[in-house]
């Protein structure tokens, strides 16, 4: 981690133990676990002995994750899913309840990333809706379908893993992100109060950048400071341990309130 990155990002440093008291013998299901921060967090999870539910589209992967866990004497089970279909979600939702009663925590960390600008999205009306599939729609989706089970069992922890960008002001060529990222990050914001009396816990996250197959095709991300998947991970088993309101870099709230008064100027710099 370069000096850059550890003055951006800080590392934060979440003990196994502390995990554990939170996470032993739960169940918390993980989406975007095939990969990035969903795989190492499945892998730290496993190893203080939650019992692990990845979900994502590849399988072959999911099972490569699920042997790790295990071979480690970890409890992990895999759940190919695409968060783009509504049929899916609640068939992964329903077998989910029928083997996993009691679904103690579910992390969100699946999401779809398209820099295109708006002159190349003209006939691509498909990326915006693959984002709001994936980003909003599809966990919504999901967590209504598994918000019984945590009522039942007396609460739980939602987390979103999101980005920075929802509470900044708007970047060109990245509107079909940041839309549906944004979106879920309201609807979880608005949910809170509801939540909150039923003894479950939200938490957003808030990452800068992260060294992921997902910010790789962005060529000018490759050699800005980033954190790595690994120390992401870190920042979500902090929050599973902690329950927070909100994680994010140190910077990201005076930025917040500066966004709206200096939007005009931003506009003017990226056109």
């Amino acid at each position: 981690m370069s000096l850059l990155s550890r003055f951006l990002a800080p590392p934060i440093l979440s003990r196994d133990e502390e995990l554990a008291a939170a996470v032993e013998g739960k169940v918390v299901l993980v989406t975007g676990a095939s990969h990035g921060i969903g795989e190492a967090l499945a892998l730290r999870l496993g190893r203080v002995g939650a019992r692990v539910l990845l979900a994502a589209r590849s399988q072959d992967r999911l099972e490569e994750v699920c042997l790790a866990i295990r071979s480690a004497g970890g409890q992990a089970w895999s759940y190919p899913l695409d968060l783009r279909d509504s049929e899916q979600i609640d068939g992964v939702a329903e077998e989910l309840l029928q083997k996993h009663p009691q679904i103690h925590a579910v992390v969100h960390n699946a999401g779809k990333s398209i820099r295109r600008s708006l002159r190349k999205s003209l006939h691509r009306a498909h990326d915006f809706e693959r984002c709001m599939g994936v980003n909003y729609l599809g966990p919504v989706r999901l967590q209504l379908a598994l918000l019984p089970s945590m009522l039942e069992c007396g609460g739980g922890h939602i987390v979103n893993v999101s980005s920075v960008s929802v509470r900044l002001a708007p970047a060109a060529h990245w509107a079909a992100y940041h839309c549906s990222k944004t979106a879920f990050d309201l609807w979880l914001g608005a949910a809170v109060p509801e939540l909150r009396q039923k003894n479950i816990a939200c938490t957003s996250i808030y990452f800068g950048l992260v060294h992921t197959r997902m910010s790789a095709p962005t060529k000018e991300y490759q050699n800005m400071p980033g954190q790595t998947p690994e120390e992401a991970a870190s920042v979500v088993c902090r929050a599973l341990a902690r329950r927070p309101r909100v994680l994010q870099p140190w910077w990201l709230g005076p930025a917040h309130w500066l966004s709206a008064p200096l939007e005009p100027f931003t506009e003017w710099i990226q056109s």
